[in-house]
């Protein structure tokens, strides 16, 4: 069985890789070819934290991902996990590895995928809420899929560094990055909304993935009224996802939009919106490329 540290995921997981793969999963989720219960979650009430499991079969994968999220913690991440990968045939252990960076860059690969299939093709203003580690991986992933000319960020804390470190432009507040852009990611752990609706302009993309609790919000009323909404699975984001639960109106998941069996954009003017939980298939075809990555480089120990 292999053990891979962060480091060794690091070393075999890229971002041009991983788009296509968390494509490709959430196609695969959406058909019916993966068998993914809802995440179980435990609330760790006196630290203000919880722990969830989360497993899968996808055919050629079977797995789990066990994962924290303490979002009080300061000097140390948010969020730490395990991704557990066993022989479908057998069941046998096939390799554990960190699960934090597979959190992070798998979470904007797919918020890059929705992006690829749902914001404008002419997009060139990226607008970031927040500043944290998927601030970083937004950036990076979604300068994959769209060429953008302005980048702006704000945040409540560190958004002049995050700014300064990789050339972006430093808005005033939330509402000052978002207006006239046409990609917006809100990435912040925020249990109130942070993005209203009214600074939206007509043909925006909203790719969200804060608020990750039943009874937490990252955006408005009148924004969930004016955009159509997309997840990664109705059952999971119904009932995880504050904003999706008060929605209430999916029109679609974005693997159904991949494999083309439901629209996805049908107007310029139009504003949508990927709301983004987080779900086990995505956690199992990432750790599935660090394997795969990892067997080739190291033979002799496969062995």
């Amino acid at each position: 069985m292999l053990i891979l540290d962060e480091a060794a995921v690091r070393k075999f997981l890229e971002m041009r890789a991983l788009i296509p793969a968390m494509e490709h999963a959430l196609s695969a989720l959406s058909s019916g070819k993966v068998v993914q219960p809802v995440r179980v979650v435990v609330p760790i009430a006196e630290h203000r934290g919880f722990l969830g499991s989360m497993p899968a079969y996808a055919g050629a994968q079977l797995g789990a991902k066990i994962v924290t999220f303490f979002p009080n913690n300061q000097g140390v991440p948010s969020h730490h996990a395990l991704v557990l990968l066993f022989r479908p045939e057998t069941g046998e252990p096939l390799a554990v590895m960190d699960g934090r960076l597979i959190t992070e860059m798998r979470t904007a690969a797919v918020s890059a995928a929705a992006t690829r299939f749902l914001a404008r093709p002419d997009s060139s203003v990226l607008a970031i809420i927040g500043s944290g580690v998927q601030a970083h991986s937004h950036l990076e992933a979604l300068r994959l899929v769209r060429q953008f000319r302005d980048v702006r960020v704000w945040s409540p804390r560190n958004a002049g560094v995050f700014a300064h470190r990789f050339g972006l432009r430093l808005a005033r507040s939330a509402e000052d990055a978002v207006r006239s852009a046409d990609v917006v990611v809100v990435a912040t752990t925020s249990r109130t909304p942070v993005l209203r609706g009214q600074w939206l302009s007509p043909g925006t993309h909203v790719n969200a993935v804060g608020a990750p609790r039943p009874d937490w919000r990252e955006l408005d009323d009148e924004l969930l009224r004016k955009a159509r909404l997309y997840v990664e699975s109705r059952e999971a984001a119904s009932r995880e996802s504050g904003d999706v639960i008060a929605s209430g109106a999916i029109v679609a998941e974005i693997g159904e939009v991949i494999a083309r069996t439901e629209p996805g954009r049908q107007s310029a003017d139009e504003i949508t919106l990927f709301k983004s939980v987080g779900v086990a298939v995505e956690d199992l075809a990432s750790a599935e490329l660090v394997y795969r990555a990892s067997l080739t480089a190291q033979p002799s120990v496969a062995s």
